[in-house]
């Protein structure tokens, strides 16, 4: 039981106190922030569930994946990408509809 609780020898794990989590939220906040800002540069990094995102969001990224547990990242990340692909759907702009452009091979750093 205590396993499942994220407990070792009766000791709470720390990231998932009041601090930590605001921690972790403030840096998501901050990495999709960035998202949202930089749209209109092209997507050149692939993290979790797909999600493309800006080289310049590289700093703030990396502070979000340090700050959060990785199955926290994920579920974010998966999380983003199920909003961004309803109001894809939903937006009124036809030119924006159909399918989300996929990374190419080029796109990859080798």
């Amino acid at each position: 039981m205590m396993a499942l609780a994220g407990m070792q020898d009766g000791e709470v794990m720390a990231d998932v106190l009041s601090k930590g989590r605001d921690t972790c939220y403030k840096a998501r906040d901050a990495f999709y922030a960035c998202l949202e800002k930089e749209v209109d540069k092209k997507p050149t990094e692939v993290a979790t569930g797909g999600l493309l995102f800006p080289s310049h969001c590289n700093k703030s990224r990396a502070v979000y994946v340090s700050s959060c547990r990785p199955s926290w990242v994920r579920h974010f990340d998966r999380q983003y990408c199920a909003k961004k692909r309803v109001q894809r759907l939903l937006d009124s702009d036809d030119s924006r509809r159909g399918p989300m452009t996929l990374p190419q091979p080029s796109t990859f750093k080798t």
